[in-house]
């Protein structure tokens, strides 16, 4: 019921349409916080020409990993000096199979005034010694033999009889000087060695 002093009401706003753009609204008042005093001011972004930070949407590979080189470095110092070994090793074996294949010139020789001497000899020959004895020699006496093998040489030895005298033993290997050792006297020796 309407009284006729009071004016009419206005009438209610349409709904507004479900499709289309929304009417135009005044800016939603929100309160802004409060300011903190030990805040610093907010840091611009620089401006770019680009979209992104980088001139394309990914950052850009990172450069190749440098190979190490010192492996290959130990790698050719333990094949220098395994080849060196085996050089050598080689070089060894070489001489022993050229020392051992070598003949030997050996010469024994027996002076003095003594008769009746024993005179005893020994050899290497191919690896494998060899001895022979003569017994009641007289001296001079003088034996040269050829042999082979390494280990070269042997021994003499010249022991005088009961009549006693003197007697010098002497080894000659090639070209070497001579090893010579003398004895005097009643069954004493004279012993030549280490040739």
């Amino acid at each position: 019921m309407n009284h006729p002093d009071t004016p009419p009401e206005p009438p209610e706003p349409p709904d507004p349409p479900r499709w289309g753009p929304r009417p135009a609204q005044g800016p939603a008042q929100h309160p802004q916080p409060p300011q903190n005093p030990y805040q610093p001011p907010p840091q611009s972004q620089p401006q770019t020409s680009y979209p992104y930070p980088y001139p394309y949407p990914y950052p850009p590979a990172p450069p190749p990993r440098r190979r190490r080189r010192w492996p290959w470095v130990l790698l050719g110092l333990v094949l220098l000096l395994l080849g060196g070994c085996v050089a050598f090793v080689a070089l060894v074996v070489s001489e022993v199979a050229e020392e051992a294949a070598r003949p030997a010139r050996v010469s024994y020789a027996a002076t003095g005034t003594a008769s009746g001497v024993t005179i005893t000899y020994s050899t290497w020959h191919g690896g494998n010694t060899s001895a022979s004895q003569l017994g009641d020699r007289t001296l001079p006496w003088t034996k040269e033999i050829t042999t082979t093998g390494f280990v070269k040489g042997g021994s003499l030895v010249v022991t005088l009889g009961a009549g006693g005298g003197s007697a010098t033993c002497s080894v000659t290997v090639d070209d070497s000087p001579p090893v010579t050792a003398t004895a005097t006297g009643p069954f004493a020796s004279a012993v030549c060695s280490g040739f």
